[in-house]
C-alpha cells in the first residue's frame, strides 16, 4: 500500500532515486435537485431521449437563465461540510467550446470566483489491506464551482451515426477540485468514497456513479525527490471507485516504465479501458485549448449572506443565509463513526464497514435495539454472516430478505441459550429463503433446540445404547 511507503515507488531498472507519484482529482457531482441549474426542466435519470428539454436547454435565441436556489444551497452545504470558505460574492462565466451535445457552444461555469474555496477532506485507508491498521490522511480542496452539465452523445456504430440526447444538458453540477495531495489509486479511491458518503449524507447529490452522478478525472504525474513535478496526464470520466484505483495505479506504472526506458510523457487526455485494465490516449493537450472565458452577461454576481450581513428588511425567501445552512448540517460520516464506536463499543474499522454499505448502520442499530445480545457480538453476525450473504447474492441492505426484526429474534434465541450458534447459522440460512417463517418456527420444525433437561438427555442416550445392543 502506498500509505506504507509514504508515496515513493522504489527505484526501477535504472537504480536511480525512487519515483514519487502525484495524484490530483477533479470530481463532477450531479446536484440532487428536481429541476436544472438555469431552467425549469425536470431532472430524471433514463427518461426518454430529449423529453426533458426546455427552450433554454436547447439554446433557442432569446432564452435567459434563471438560477436554481436549491442548487446554490446544495453547493454551500457541500462547501461547509468540506471545511471551505464560502464566497459571499461569486461570479458566473462562459466557457466556450464546440461539441454536438453543447447546443449553446458554451458552458456556464464559475472560472474567476467560485462559490467555495480552500477546504479539506479527511479520509482513512488501511495499511497492507489490514482493517485493524488504519491511517487517516487529508487532501486539500482547492475549490467547488457550480456549472451546467452537457447533453449526451449516443454513438450508434452499426449505422455509423451519433445521436444527441439533451435531457442532461443544463443539469446542475458541483465540480470539486482536489489539490495533488495523493500518491496512488488506493488513496484516490478512499478520498472519493469519503466524498461520496458526505454528499449522500448531506443529500446534496445522490452520487450514484453507475448513473453518472459522480464522475472523476484524475491528474497523474511522477518525479524524483527534489525535482519539479513531472508532466501530467489526465484520465477522464472514470465512473467507478474500483476503476479509479486501477486507472491511477496503471497510469503511475506506465509513466515510470516510459521514463525509465528513455521515453517522454505527453501532456494528454487518456481514458481508462476497464475491460483491458489500462489507460488509452484520447487527445493531446500540448496545444492548450482556448476556452475564451468571458463573464456571463445574463447573470448578475451571486450574493450570499450570513447572519451579520443579512439586511434587516430583506425577504428571507430571496436570499441564502450561510449560517442558517451551517446550523442545519447533519452529522457527517466521521462523526457518525465516532458515535457508533462510543455508543456500542465496536472497533473503529467496523464503523467504516457499517457506513460504507448503504443502510447497514441503520440495520445494525435496529437489531441492537431489539435484542439482548451485546452490540460487540451483534456486529459479528452483521458483518460476517448477513453481509457475506448480501454480497454473495449481489443484494443491497434494503433488499435483504432477513429484516432487522427477524435477525434480532434469532439472536435472542441464541442469547437465551435456546439454540447453539451452529443451529443459529442453519436458521439464518432458512430465513434467507424468505418463506415468511419466524426463527422459532424454523427451530421447532427442524428440532434445533438445545436440550438442558438431564433426564431427557439420559433417555436419549439410553435409547441410542439400547439400539446398539439390539444390533
Amino acid at each position: 500500500a502506498c500509505s506504507k511507503r509514504g508515496g515513493a515507488v522504489p527505484a526501477g531498472k535504472s537504480g536511480i532515486a525512487p519515483w514519487i507519484p502525484v495524484v490530483g482529482l477533479e470530481i463532477h457531482a450531479q446536484i440532487s435537485s428536481n429541476s436544472k441549474l438555469f431552467s425549469g426542466s425536470q431532472v430524471q435519470f433514463a427518461a426518454p431521449p430529449n423529453s426533458l428539454v426546455s427552450f433554454f436547454d436547447a439554446s433557442l435565441p432569446g432564452t435567459l437563465p434563471v438560477l436554481n436556489r436549491r442548487c446554490v444551497e446544495a453547493a454551500v452545504m457541500t462547501g461547509l461540510a468540506l471545511n471551505c470558505s464560502i464566497n459571499k460574492k461569486s461570479l458566473f462565466d462562459r466557457k466556450h467550446y464546440f461539441y454536438a451535445d453543447l447546443p449553446a457552444g458554451y458552458q456556464i461555469t464559475q472560472q474567476r470566483v467560485p462559490i467555495a474555496v480552500n477546504g479539506s477532506l479527511s479520509y482513512s485507508l488501511c495499511i497492507d489491506n489490514k482493517m485493524s491498521q488504519m491511517v487517516t490522511k487529508t487532501v486539500r480542496i482547492k475549490q467547488i464551482q457550480l456549472e451546467q452539465d452537457s447533453g449526451k452523445s449516443l454513438h450508434d456504430d452499426t449505422r455509423c451515426q451519433t445521436l444527441v440526447d439533451l435531457n442532461r444538458a443544463g443539469v446542475g453540477l458541483m465540480e470539486v477540485v482536489m489539490e495533488p495531495d495523493m500518491c496512488c489509486g488506493e488513496e484516490a479511491a478512499a478520498a472519493v468514497r469519503e466524498l461520496q458518503l458526505i454528499l449522500q449524507t448531506l443529500g446534496s447529490s445522490q452520487a450514484v456513479m453507475a448513473e453518472g452522478q459522480l464522475r472523476v478525472d484524475a491528474n497523474v504525474s511522477v518525479h524524483h525527490p527534489g525535482e519539479p513535478y513531472g508532466v501530467r496526464t489526465e484520465v477522464k470520466n472514470i465512473n467507478s471507485i474500483r476503476f479509479l484505483a486501477k486507472a491511477v495505479d496503471y497510469e503511475i506504472e506506465r509513466q515510470i516504465e516510459e521514463l525509465e526506458n528513455g521515453g517522454t510523457i505527453l501532456n494528454e487526455t487518456r481514458a481508462f479501458d476497464s475491460k483491458l485494465g489500462c489507460t488509452v490516449p484520447m487527445r493531446d493537450k500540448e496545444g492548450k485549448q482556448d476556452y475564451r472565458f468571458m463573464p456571463e452577461p445574463n447573470l448578475p454576481p451571486l450574493i450570499l449572506y450570513d447572519t451579520k450581513s443579512l439586511p434587516a428588511n430583506m425577504n428571507h425567501q430571496q436570499v441564502i443565509n450561510i449560517d442558517w445552512i451551517q446550523e442545519r448540517l447533519p452529522d457527517l460520516p466521521s462523526v457518525k463513526r465516532e458515535k457508533l464506536v462510543e455508543q456500542y463499543g465496536i472497533l473503529p474499522e467496523h464503523s467504516f464497514t457499517l457506513l460504507n454499505e448503504d443502510g447497514l448502520a441503520e440495520f445494525f442499530e435496529s437489531v441492537v435495539k431489539q435484542t439482548q445480545m451485546k452490540p460487540k457480538k451483534v456486529i459479528g453476525w452483521i458483518l460476517n454472516d448477513l453481509l457475506s450473504y448480501l454480497k454473495q447474492h449481489s443484494l443491497t441492505v434494503k433488499e435483504s430478505p432477513v429484516s432487522p426484526f427477524l435477525l434480532a429474534d434469532l439472536l435472542n434465541l441464541l442469547e437465551k441459550k435456546e439454540i447453539s450458534s451452529t443451529a443459529a447459522k442453519q436458521v439464518l440460512a432458512e430465513l434467507w429463503k424468505g418463506e415468511g417463517k419466524t426463527p422459532l418456527e424454523i427451530v421447532k420444525e427442524q428440532k434445533l433446540e438445545l436440550l438442558w433437561d438431564q433426564k431427557e438427555l439420559e433417555q436419549i442416550c439410553q435409547a441410542v445404547i439400547d439400539g446398539q445392543e439390539n444390533e
